[in-house]
């Protein structure tokens, strides 16, 4: 019997790191008390503080409706997000200063 070859690429819809970046970071996220989406989701998302509050790695503001956006890996540039209370596809960019920020798809 001959053995299956081994995959050259990955499975369609994986995110895969490049040569060059380190694996992406996991985090632990909690419920926050967002109560504008339903109980399973809420973990995912909570509520801007203002100016001074300070986003993780694993964090975009919604330049729409002013939610933070929370994933459970770290997020990069070219990712997609969605925003649940504002129904908005977003896109992870980097901003001229290193921050990450999200722009409207649709």
């Amino acid at each position: 019997m001959s053995a299956l070859p081994e995959p050259t690429e990955a499975p369609p819809g994986t995110v895969q790191p490049d040569d060059d970046e380190a694996p992406r970071r996991t985090f632990e996220l909690d419920d926050r008390g967002f109560k504008e989406v339903p109980k399973r989701w809420r973990k995912f998302y909570r509520i801007w503080q203002g100016e001074g509050d300070e986003l993780g790695p694993n964090e975009v503001i919604c330049p729409v409706c002013k939610v933070v956006i929370r994933s459970h890996r770290e997020l990069r540039p070219g990712d997609r997000v969605y925003c649940m209370p504002c129904m908005s596809r977003l896109i992870v960019v980097r901003r001229d200063d290193g921050r990450l920020e999200a722009e409207v798809a649709y």
